[in-house]
Protein backbone atom coordinates (compact mmCIF):
# COMPACT_ATOMS: atom_id res chain seq x y z
CA UNK A 1 0.00 0.00 0.00
CA UNK A 2 1.10 3.39 -0.55
CA UNK A 3 2.85 5.34 2.67
CA UNK A 4 -0.03 8.45 2.70
CA UNK A 5 -2.63 4.88 3.34
CA UNK A 6 -0.69 3.58 5.96
CA UNK A 7 0.15 6.66 7.53
CA UNK A 8 -3.57 6.99 7.80
CA UNK A 9 -3.74 3.72 9.46
CA UNK A 10 -1.35 4.51 11.66
CA UNK A 11 -3.07 7.42 12.88
CA UNK A 12 -6.26 6.03 13.20
CA UNK A 13 -4.28 3.53 15.57
CA UNK A 14 -2.72 6.29 17.76
CA UNK A 15 -6.19 8.25 17.42
CA UNK A 16 -8.15 5.23 18.81
CA UNK A 17 -5.92 4.23 21.77
CA UNK A 18 -7.55 4.95 25.22
CA UNK A 19 -6.84 8.83 26.84
CA UNK A 20 -4.96 7.70 29.57
CA UNK A 21 -2.55 5.99 26.82
CA UNK A 22 -2.75 8.51 24.68
CA UNK A 23 -1.84 11.13 27.37
CA UNK A 24 1.55 9.38 27.83
CA UNK A 25 2.80 9.95 23.94
CA UNK A 26 3.03 13.76 24.89
CA UNK A 27 6.53 14.73 24.02
CA UNK A 28 6.78 11.59 21.50
CA UNK A 29 6.82 11.49 18.27
CA UNK A 30 4.98 8.75 15.69
CA UNK A 31 7.08 8.40 12.36
CA UNK A 32 6.51 5.73 9.55
CA UNK A 33 9.62 4.33 7.79
CA UNK A 34 9.49 1.62 4.89
CA UNK A 35 12.41 -0.29 6.74
CA UNK A 36 14.51 -0.42 9.62
CA UNK A 37 17.92 1.26 8.52
CA UNK A 38 21.06 -0.76 8.71
CA UNK A 39 22.07 0.72 12.18
CA UNK A 40 18.83 -0.12 13.95
CA UNK A 41 19.27 -3.39 12.67
CA UNK A 42 22.53 -3.90 14.19
CA UNK A 43 22.11 -2.14 17.29
CA UNK A 44 19.31 -4.21 17.98
CA UNK A 45 21.18 -7.57 16.87
CA UNK A 46 18.52 -8.88 14.90
CA UNK A 47 18.72 -12.41 13.40
CA UNK A 48 18.30 -13.44 10.18
CA UNK A 49 14.30 -14.47 10.78
CA UNK A 50 13.75 -11.71 12.81
CA UNK A 51 11.55 -8.36 11.33
CA UNK A 52 11.89 -4.85 13.43
CA UNK A 53 7.97 -3.69 13.49
CA UNK A 54 8.71 -1.06 15.82
CA UNK A 55 11.18 0.99 18.11
CA UNK A 56 10.92 3.62 20.69
CA UNK A 57 13.93 5.93 20.73
CA UNK A 58 14.13 7.62 23.84
CA UNK A 59 13.61 8.06 27.68
CA UNK A 60 11.05 5.98 29.06
CA UNK A 61 8.40 7.26 31.47
CA UNK A 62 9.87 5.26 34.34
CA UNK A 63 13.26 6.51 34.02
CA UNK A 64 12.54 10.42 33.51
CA UNK A 65 13.40 12.64 36.80
CA UNK A 66 12.50 15.89 37.72
CA UNK A 67 14.98 17.72 35.42
CA UNK A 68 13.59 16.06 32.45
CA UNK A 69 13.09 19.24 30.59
CA UNK A 70 13.84 21.07 27.36
CA UNK A 71 13.98 17.85 25.52
CA UNK A 72 14.05 16.76 21.78
CA UNK A 73 11.07 14.49 21.73
CA UNK A 74 11.54 10.90 22.38
CA UNK A 75 10.81 8.68 18.81
CA UNK A 76 8.03 5.83 17.99
CA UNK A 77 9.29 4.60 14.68
CA UNK A 78 6.45 2.28 12.90
CA UNK A 79 7.70 -0.10 9.92
CA UNK A 80 5.73 -0.24 6.93
CA UNK A 81 7.00 -2.91 4.99
CA UNK A 82 7.73 -5.16 8.08
CA UNK A 83 4.12 -4.89 9.35
CA UNK A 84 2.63 -5.16 6.24
CA UNK A 85 4.35 -8.75 5.70
CA UNK A 86 3.12 -9.86 8.88
CA UNK A 87 -0.57 -8.29 8.92
CA UNK A 88 -3.06 -9.86 6.34
CA UNK A 89 -5.24 -6.68 6.63
CA UNK A 90 -5.75 -3.37 7.69
CA UNK A 91 -7.69 -3.68 10.71
CA UNK A 92 -4.30 -5.76 11.90
CA UNK A 93 -1.88 -3.40 10.92
CA UNK A 94 -3.95 -0.97 13.14
CA UNK A 95 -4.45 -3.64 16.12
CA UNK A 96 -0.77 -4.18 16.16
CA UNK A 97 0.29 -0.87 15.64
CA UNK A 98 -2.31 -0.11 19.05
CA UNK A 99 -0.63 -2.84 21.07
CA UNK A 100 3.34 -1.50 20.21
CA UNK A 101 2.08 1.95 20.96
CA UNK A 102 -0.16 1.40 23.72
CA UNK A 103 0.96 -1.79 25.82
CA UNK A 104 4.47 -2.17 24.57
CA UNK A 105 5.49 1.34 26.02
CA UNK A 106 8.15 2.09 27.21
CA UNK A 107 9.89 -1.14 25.29
CA UNK A 108 12.65 -0.98 23.11
CA UNK A 109 12.08 -2.85 20.47
CA UNK A 110 9.21 -5.51 19.11
CA UNK A 111 10.40 -8.62 17.12
CA UNK A 112 8.92 -10.98 15.17
CA UNK A 113 10.54 -14.67 14.17
CA UNK A 114 9.50 -15.28 10.91
CA UNK A 115 10.05 -19.05 8.62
Amino acid sequence: MDAEKFEQLVAKAVESLPTEIQDHLENIDIIVADEPTPEQKRSRRLGKNQMLLGLYEGIPLTKRTYGYTGVMPDKITIFQNPLEALCRSNEEIIEEVRAWCGTRLPTTLALVTTG
